[in-house]
């Protein structure tokens, strides 16, 4: 029986809810009339339901599509303007006692070299990353109890946060790792953690269980369920994500917002984070293996869609993707994206990208600088900021603030100063002349005009050699 409310994994994500739902977005599709009332509904701001956002997903009328990514890229600035956070990855293992069939982490495959980073060649990627201008990671890790048992994550963290190199610093850590339990929830809640992510890969428990045929991961209730754990223990801020083209798309699209309208039942607030990766091709891994395959144009509607239907939720895209494909998503929903990302494990303190422990194929191999470029000159703000999550605005304090627009009043601010950090500490003489031009021009969009003296003395300060300044 479907309940959004319900602690039961199968209850708040249930099949039979999910196969009615596609039937009825079939039933509907064409039903002109209910398409634009769904769309008028969405204009409010307020999101939509995995019911009704699953019968646009099936429209394929060409205008009301067009109508769908209008309003999606409108939602998008209303909610956070043009600002692009920016963060990179950081692998620190690739051990890993589960069996899934899609990642080449898989226990049985043994052509690829395991590693772990000591924590010494922890503080040699940081400084790297950090001599790059990146601010924010998140650190990602196979499930092995013995080789990276809590223990080893807490440390790393500490680490990361210990590490003063220059003006480099890592503000935000992020987590990306398997499924655990309550207690572990609070350690990383106690050691500073943003936000923490696992992605579910796929909804359906029958093809979950399949493709993860050995290893704690197999428990399909646990993994779905990590999440309650998670806030159970204290954090506030929750990123999901499925891993598209492992199953069918929309079965994906309607699981995932029925998983984010359980967290804002259930706890009041929603993701704060929704992530839109696709299987790409790694080590001992072939997309073609899996037969769910989806175009990059209706990766970017379902992209679109989320953003209508989730309307406050942070969208990422890595670079799982091409540029051309960022650049098309990014205007239709996307939040946040990674730059000069490496998926192997110490990839970033070599001079030469490192493919032997990679976790998937890089598509977009541009340096930082070169995205922070494109960003700047497509008229976005490359943003560094982390000042919410150090100012205590996450969860439902963060949520309340998104959804009433008034957070543009932090995090516009806050965006050109940490991109003026940026352009006087690491970019290249063109790169810090368009983003100078780009910052004397949005000043003049903050939306409190009071603010805007403020701001400029504050980046002067930076000029001077100040530094994390924030609202």
């Amino acid at each position: 029986m479907y309940n959004k409310e319900s602690l039961k994994a199968t209850e708040f994500i249930s099949d039979e809810e999910i196969r009615e739902t596609l039937k009825y977005a079939d039933e509907n599709k064409d039903n002109l009339a209910l398409v634009s009332e769904i769309i008028e509904k969405a204009k409010l701001r307020k999101g939509l339901s995995h019911r009704e956002a699953s019968v646009l997903l099936a429209c394929d009328d060409k205008e009301k599509v067009k109508e769908m990514y209008a309003l999606a890229e409108q939602i998008k600035k209303d909610f956070y303007g043009n600002r692009i956070v920016m963060f990179a990855p950081l692998y620190l293992s690739n051990y890993c006692v589960n069996g899934c069939l899609y990642c080449p982490y898989h226990l049985k495959n043994k052509s690829i070299p395991r590693k772990k980073l000591t924590q010494e060649e922890i503080k040699k990627e940081v400084i790297a990353l950090q001599d790059m201008g990146h601010k924010r990671l998140a650190i990602e890790s196979g499930e092995d109890p013995v080789n990276n048992p809590i223990e080893y994550i807490l440390e790393s963290i500490k680490t990361i946060y210990s590490i003063k190199h220059k003006n480099g610093a890592i503000r935000r850590v992020n987590v990306n790792i398997a499924a655990t339990t309550v207690e572990n929830y609070k350690k990383l809640k106690d050691v500073g953690i943003g936000t923490y992510i696992l992605f579910q890969e796929t909804y359906d428990k029958k093809e979950y269980e399949y493709l993860h045929p050995t290893g704690p991961k197999h428990n399909y209730d646990y993994h779905t369920e990590a999440m309650d754990r998670a806030m159970e223990g204290g954090i506030d801020d929750v990123g999901i994500g499925v891993l598209f083209g492992l199953d069918k798309y929309r079965y994906e699209f309607a699981g995932l917002l029925m998983h984010a309208e359980h967290l804002e039942a259930v706890h009041g607030v929603g993701p704060h984070t929704i992530s839109v990766p696709r299987v790409k091709p790694a080590n001992d891994i072939d997309p073609n293996d899996f037969d769910n395959s989806l175009s990059a144009e209706m990766f970017c509607k379902i992209a679109a869609l989320i953003r209508i239907a989730v309307p406050y939720t942070g969208m990422i895209i890595s670079t799982r993707e091409t540029p051309e494909v960022r650049e098309k998503i990014i205007r239709l929903g996307v939040s946040q994206i990674s730059g000069g990302s490496r998926t192997s494990v110490g990839g970033y303190a070599e001079e030469e990208r490192p493919h032997e422990t990679e976790q998937f194929d890089v598509s977009d191999n541009r340096t930082l600088d070169e995205v922070v470029n494109w960003l700047m000159t497509a008229g976005y703000i490359p943003s560094f900021c982390t000042a919410c999550y150090r100012q205590g605005r996450t969860g439902d304090r963060f949520m309340s603030l998104c959804k009433s627009g008034q957070i543009q009043n932090c995090c516009h601010p806050n965006a050109l100063m940490t991109l003026k950090e940026y352009l006087i500490d690491y970019a290249s003489p063109e790169t810090r002349k368009i983003g100078e031009e780009l910052i004397d021009r949005e000043i003049d969009n903050i939306g409190k005009p009071e603010l805007r003296p403020k701001v400029r003395e504050e980046l002067l300060k930076i000029e001077k050699g100040t530094r994390d300044l924030y609202f």
